[in-house]
């Protein structure tokens, strides 16, 4: 390797360059090298920072979405477990209101039967002192039938001064006219 830079230099010197090296093109390619590096630099700065940065928050703002879909999911379930309960106790709460109403109905029930009942009483306490309203008129009827018979007899016996035996034969045939029930009442 020594030998070809030894041709390389002693061939500079000759005027014959190998691969055709001489030190201006080396300067040449240090200056291209030098200004891809501050290019590289430059581009860097203003395009690879920003494309970076852009891709940092878009990554950052993919997790946020992440997250926020992660807590939504959670608060899902939490929200479908709280909705189950207030379902389940729905339930109760409707079978407990129908509970109350069957409650109430019965109730209602036995007042309206209750008040039928004494209504139906009151109609037959009523009717029975009707009853005994026209037993008692039946009574006075009787009770001046009774009057007047006995005047119609006493004013016969006083017609007819009978005998003992034919004022016993008139009351007896008084007796039959008015009926055994009459005395009993």
């Amino acid at each position: 390797m020594s030998s070809v830079i030894r041709v390389a230099l002693a061939g500079n010197a000759l005027g014959d360059y190998i691969f055709g090296l001489d030190p201006q093109l080396l300067v040449d390619t240090a200056i291209t090298i030098l200004a891809m590096f501050a290019l590289f630099l430059l581009l860097s700065y203003l395009l690879f920072n920003p494309a970076r940065d852009l891709l940092q928050k878009r990554q950052a703002h993919i997790k946020e979405q992440l997250d926020a879909a992660a807590k939504e999911k959670q608060d899902a379930i939490e929200f479908k477990a709280e909705y189950d309960t207030k379902l389940k106790d729905v339930d109760k709460e409707a079978e407990e209101i129908l509970s109350e109403t069957r409650k109430k109905a019965m109730k209602k029930e036995n007042d309206i039967i209750n008040e039928a009942k004494e209504e139906a009483s009151r109609i037959l306490d009523r009717a029975n002192h009707e009853v005994e309203l026209e037993k008692s008129k039946v009574k006075d009827e009787v009770k001046q039938e009774m009057i007047s018979v006995a005047t119609a007899m006493a004013g016969k016996i006083v017609a007819s001064s009978l005998d003992d035996d034919k004022q016993s034969q008139l009351i007896a045939d008084t007796l039959k006219e008015m009926g055994d029930e009459t005395w009993l009442s």
